[in-house]
């Protein structure tokens, strides 16, 4: 396709950026932002309250890199597209974002309802008759397995140890509690863990997911919807950056020295 006129000159004024579509897109929706916000100093000005209710974005989802890079036709990096994503949820959350609805549309998607694709086993009962559940986590190289009980009073082991003496570090302790706090059931439960691979803190990360699956039995579909939204039930796609060479590191570089 021709891009440019017989003198020479691009048609587009983005052209020389190398990403026109790209920065054509920011510049589009940096407008509606401003559209937006001129609506709201208008309805200000008249002393009438904005009527639009802000967009309830539970169960959708943004276009990912690869979706947005394939509309556009053009090569985007991390950082490109978390700015595009950034500046859609300050569109968002504009009090009156609602009146570009059809434009925010067109840069996500609706999810199925993952809780009727994601089966989630029934309590089971221990010959106590002692409701239970388990789940599965990983994180890195470290696989875990943990086995949630009722009525218990918060006492938590990781293979066969004390959490207090196999994780002594209280960040990781406090990683892995969290889907309990998250849902107000700290010393509700008792907790046995088995775990193996990578180091202390992917282990953390591995039983809380583990564990986070695990407590969905015993809460409502409402409460699995909020751990969704808020991370817990995701796996971390995190892995260790690889050294690069000529450097001493994945980032760091060696001492520069004049001779």
């Amino acid at each position: 396709e021709i891009q440019w006129g017989e003198d020479g000159r691009p048609f587009h004024f983005l052209f020389y950026t190398g990403k026109q579509s790209y920065y054509s897109l920011m510049h589009e929706t940096y407008e509606k932002v401003l559209n937006v916000q001129k609506h709201q100093d208008q309805l200000t000005d008249q002393d009438q309250p904005s009527q639009k209710e802000k967009k309830n974005l539970a169960g959708s989802r943004w276009l990912t890199k690869i979706e947005l890079e394939e509309m556009l036709l053009e090569k985007l990096s991390d950082n490109d597209y978390l700015r595009f994503i950034q500046l859609l949820q300050k569109l968002v959350t504009l009090p009156c974002g609602d009146i570009e609805e059809k434009y925010i549309q067109k840069f996500s998607k609706e999810v199925p309802a993952q809780l009727q694709k994601v089966v989630i086993e029934p309590l089971k009962y221990n010959e106590q008759g002692v409701a239970f559940s388990t789940g599965e986590g990983m994180r890195k190289t470290a696989r875990a397995t943990a086995v949630v009980y009722d009525n218990g009073t918060g006492k938590v082991t990781v293979n066969g140890i004390d959490i207090v003496h196999y994780f002594p570090v209280l960040q990781d302790r406090e990683q892995l509690l969290f889907p309990f706090q998250f849902l107000d059931r700290v010393g509700k439960h008792d907790m046995v863990c088995t775990v193996s691979g990578g180091g202390r803190s992917a282990q953390a990360g591995a039983i809380r997911l583990a564990s986070a699956k695990a407590l969905r039995s015993f809460v409502t579909e409402k409460e699995v919807e909020f751990m969704r939204q808020a991370g817990l039930l995701t796996v971390d796609p995190r892995v260790k950056e690889r050294k690069k060479p000529g450097q001493e590191g994945a980032r760091r570089k060696f001492t520069w020295k004049k001779r």
